[in-house]
């Protein structure tokens, strides 16, 4: 009996010893742009840059002006992080769609019209 009272003081003793030393772990969520590091997220807005330039209707603007192709993509890679990461902000704020013309316009109410007087 004495021993078994001595063992089950030594386990609880070692039992507390490891509770009290243990630490307990947090978790939480984070945000994308806390997971991928600043260099990154550089790279990225740069890779959009590069990639608007690109585009058919952009590279032909920038050929009317006199850049060709290869000169605007050496330009964008020699842009500083500022000016890539304003670019970058532009470039996600500008419209989805081209604004209508005034003929798109006009075809727009032309086929309302004949909807309406159809119904």
């Amino acid at each position: 009996m004495k021993n078994t009272f001595a063992a089950r003081g030594l386990t609880s003793l070692i039992a507390a010893a490891l509770i009290a030393q243990g630490s307990m772990a947090h978790a939480g969520m984070i945000e994308p742009e806390a997971a991928l590091p600043a260099h990154s997220q550089v790279e990225q807005e740069r890779a959009k840059v590069q990639a608007f330039v690109e585009r058919a209707n952009v590279a032909e603007k920038l050929k009317a002006m006199g850049v060709a192709g290869l000169v605007a993509r050496d330009r964008v890679d020699a842009l500083t992080e500022a000016e890539v990461h304003a670019l970058a902000e532009r470039i996600d704020a500008m419209p989805a769609g081209g604004a209508l013309s005034n003929n798109d316009l006009i075809i727009v109410l032309l086929i309302a019209l004949l909807v309406a007087v159809l119904i």
